[in-house]
């Protein structure tokens, strides 16, 4: 399948990366040509394990390239995957003002109908928007799927390989069914996809990074009391950690 990756950070380098290895023919697209020249020569901006292998390995096969050609992007891609960054204003809100220039810009350049993923972290209702936002500035139709990223620093070339699961926020069975195939390479060890509302995928990646930190938070917590009583926290991490219900 052909597809397009725009933004090339963390998100967007592994996700672009790893759907080459799968076989589909991917471009990737970033305003930072520095990165991008670093890119076509095989040099990989972030370091994760596994991930200059994979890079070199799927531009010698031709099956990956970059590129800061916004408009040669958007006419290669059937798919275009948008993971730029959205990051946090002084108030904590998310700053989605790079998000919307990206998808303004990605209809100026559509000549036909496509599916846009968001791999971008997002607030509920951010994906009704975009394709609200879509209708008014293009005249062909593009469907907008949350497919939430849930990678972790040091290991993320190996969740996405490997997922844990997929998820993907649609009501279009065909956008669906076109996410889901994508994916199905990567789900060999039998782990779900599943397909649901869009509002519940960008819900899904809130209610787990709310989740995440809070495990973390109470276990930081639960350290700092060990310390005071003198207790090694790794005996009681064991301890609890051994609860399926909590492990």
């Amino acid at each position: 399948m052909r597809l397009t990756v725009v933004g090339s950070g963390y998100v967007g380098l592994v996700t672009g990366v790893c759907l080459a290895d799968t076989g589909n023919d991917v471009v990737g697209c970033d305003n930072d040509t520095g990165k991008i020249d670093t890119l076509k020569q095989g040099g990989c901006p972030i370091f994760e394990p596994g991930l200059s292998e994979l890079l070199r390995a799927n531009l010698d096969a031709g099956r990956l390239r970059f590129t800061t050609d916004m408009s040669e992007a958007v006419h290669h891609g059937e798919v275009i995957f948008v993971a730029v960054g959205t990051p946090a204003r002084d108030d904590g809100s998310p700053d989605l003002t790079g998000l919307y220039a990206v998808v303004d810009e990605i209809a100026g350049h559509l000549n036909e109908s496509k599916v846009m993923v968001i791999k971008s972290t997002v607030p509920i209702g951010t994906c009704d928007n975009i394709e609200t936002r879509m209708a008014r500035h293009t005249k062909y139709r593009v469907s907008v799927v949350s497919c939430p990223e849930f990678l972790k620093e040091g290991t993320a070339v190996d969740d996405f390989q490997r997922p844990d699961r997929v998820v993907i926020g649609t009501a279009d069975p065909a956008a669906a069914a076109c996410i889901r195939e994508l994916h199905e390479p990567l789900v060999r060890n039998q782990r779900p996809i599943f397909v649901m509302p869009r509002v519940a995928a960008e819900m899904t990646k809130y209610a787990a990074n709310a989740y995440l930190a809070t495990r973390i938070s109470f276990i930081n917590h639960i350290a700092n009391i060990c310390d005071a009583l003198g207790i090694d926290v790794n005996d009681v991490r064991t301890g609890i950690g051994s609860d399926a219900r909590i492990g």
